[in-house]
């Protein structure tokens, strides 16, 4: 039989690169996307299915576990993929910023497990997209920060709650790499907002190598995948160090990376 899986987010961008490579080695996916039309179009060029799916309602979490029910019999991958990014100094952050980005990053994974984990069957996979924000934690990022280290608690928690039922959790922390992040994000101000887009659009990989990177780590059964390598050096770094020298470290990156978003773009001919 071949595997059932459901994706948030799945209209573009890594899910999109998630959903494609799915349907490629043979699983029959569904799509959950706010925007339905995207979500439609998508599906149809990849050959897969779209329900539409806030990850903020669970009215809609409940209408797609109902559709994976009655069509699928179950699901045997969940894949939380939806996000958004917030940027900014933590005291220009406006409170209703903080609460938009915890109730998708944070609490859009917490609906899914609540509606779709009865359907899942031992031996299924969660697979939860966090960020190596929930890892390393730059400046001008707190609320963004804060969400994807609370997906990455939630992971680990599930990851002993629901082992004895034969379901085993996932956390993929992918760094920058070219994806439409910067479409949705909010920012406190527009330098914050322009100094963003500018590291998501000059970052050296793109979803689909991303995409690739995630399920190798799936198919090797790790609960954490980090796709970057100089991420993980990173992270080992901060685990390992003294935090004074870790923190010394990572002042000296933050000022080679604002002086490498200060260098204009180089132009292909």
């Amino acid at each position: 039989m071949a595997k059932r899986v459901f994706i948030t987010g799945g209209a573009g961008g890594l899910g999109r690169a998630l959903a494609t490579q799915l349907v490629q080695s043979g699983a029959k996916v569904l799509i959950g996307d706010i925007d339905d039309t995207a979500a439609q179009a998508t599906a149809a060029e990849i050959g897969a299915i779209a329900i539409r799916c806030d990850v903020t309602s669970e009215g809609d979490f409940a209408t797609v576990a109902n559709w994976l029910q009655d069509n699928w019999g179950g699901v045997d991958l969940v894949i939380n993929n939806a996000g958004v990014a917030q940027m900014g100094a933590l005291d220009q952050t406006p409170i209703d910023d903080w609460h938009w980005i915890l109730n998708i990053n944070t609490l859009g994974p917490v609906r899914a497990a609540q509606a779709l984990g009865p359907l899942m069957p031992p031996g299924s996979q969660m697979l939860n997209i966090a960020s190596m924000a929930a890892m390393l934690y730059l400046p001008n990022s707190a609320a963004y920060n804060a969400s994807k280290s609370a997906l990455l608690a939630i992971s680990e928690t599930l990851m002993l709650e629901w082992e004895p039922r034969g379901i085993t959790i996932h956390v993929a922390c992918p760094s920058f790499f070219r994806t439409d992040l910067a479409r949705n994000m909010r920012a406190a101000d527009d330098t914050t907002r322009a100094a963003t887009t500018r590291m998501v659009e000059r970052a050296r990989v793109g979803a689909d190598e991303v995409a690739t990177t995630i399920f190798v780590g799936l198919a090797a059964g790790d609960p954490h995948i980090l796709t970057h390598r100089s991420a993980r050096k990173s992270w080992l770094l901060k685990r390992y160090l003294p935090f004074s020298m870790y923190m010394s470290m990572m002042r000296k990156e933050l000022a080679k990376l604002n002086t490498r978003l200060k260098t204009p773009s180089k132009t292909k001919s």
